[in-house]
């Protein structure tokens, strides 16, 4: 029978505005585009729309504008299956600035917009209980993240922290995290330590965990994940696929893991079914777009 719990997440809501390039500019570089589109994205929408995909019965917590934007991320986010509660802000919706290469490498500039009206009100408007699984980034203020997690703390849920993009000022949410999950260049910014390969990131994410039961995972793209369980150091090697796009498969993982832990996966399994998950999104364009269905998961 599929578990009762939810995954909640609260996080951003935008508009991704893409543009497609040979490669990357340098500084100060103009280069001629090669396509424009408009996707669904943001941390927070993005992570929704992959676990209810993957069949957990999900809900966000966000803000958009009272604009075009707004009103087409919302019909997004309901046709993918998530429930929403939404506050219109006075502000215009979210948007990210993302251009991408021939190789599927990108180059993001988020604009925050609404996103930075999310605060502890919101976030107390959405039940949470007991076996629940609690997703945040940090695309939204910090406040209303601690907020959310100490409503997970003490209803007994699962806290489950990216902690994206890196960002001063978010260290103390760690030790309200059960699971935080980071990419190489974020856990450098807390561990204060290099990463280079499989080995470093293990010793990184050692540094960085606040307290012995922190699971810790690190996302190495084309070098696979590496995750830190009690004194389990646990390595995944990456799908090998050819990448189309790689915006959106760190949230399409982050999704996917919150919808098998939420099932009650063991971690190993999450990792296998996350890792799958993200290997189909990076073959197609765009990041809320290209989220996966559990039936496709199923079959890779």
């Amino acid at each position: 029978m599929p578990s009762a719990n939810k995954v909640l997440v609260a996080g951003s809501v935008n508009m991704d505005l893409v543009a497609t390039v040979s490669r990357l500019p340098r500084p100060g570089e103009t280069l001629p585009g090669e396509g424009f589109a408009l996707h669904p994205g943001g941390k927070g929408a993005n992570q929704a729309v992959a676990a209810a995909k993957l069949g957990a019965a999900t809900t966000l917590v966000g803000c958009v504008g009272e604009d075009a934007f707004g009103k087409d991320l919302r019909a997004h986010l309901l046709d993918s299956g998530v429930a929403c509660s939404l506050k219109v802000a006075d502000l215009p919706t979210g948007t990210a600035m993302i251009l991408v290469d021939e190789e599927g490498e990108n180059s993001i500039v988020v604009i925050p917009g609404a996103n930075a009206s999310l605060d502890a009100p919101a976030i107390a408007e959405v039940p949470v209980r007991a076996g629940d699984v609690l997703v945040s980034q940090l695309e939204i203020p910090v406040p209303a993240v601690a907020a959310f997690f100490e409503r997970g703390r003490a209803a007994k849920a699962l806290n489950l922290l990216n902690a994206a993009p890196a960002i001063a000022g978010a260290n103390d949410l760690w030790p309200l995290a059960d699971v935080v999950v980071v990419n190489e260049v974020e856990l450098e910014f807390f561990a204060k330590k290099p990463v280079r390969d499989r080995r470093g990131a293990a010793n990184a994410a050692i540094a960085a965990r606040r307290f012995p039961r922190q699971i810790i995972v690190v996302t190495l793209g084309r070098e696979g994940v590496v995750a830190i369980d009690g004194e389990r150091v646990i390595e995944r090697p990456a799908r090998v696929v050819q990448a189309v796009d790689t915006t959106g498969a760190g949230d399409c993982f982050v999704g996917a893991l919150a919808a098998r832990l939420c099932a009650g996966d063991r971690l190993e399994e999450g990792l296998d079914y996350a890792n799958k998950a993200a290997a189909i999104c990076v073959q197609r364009p765009g990041a809320g777009s290209s989220m996966p269905t559990s039936m496709e998961v199923d079959v890779a």
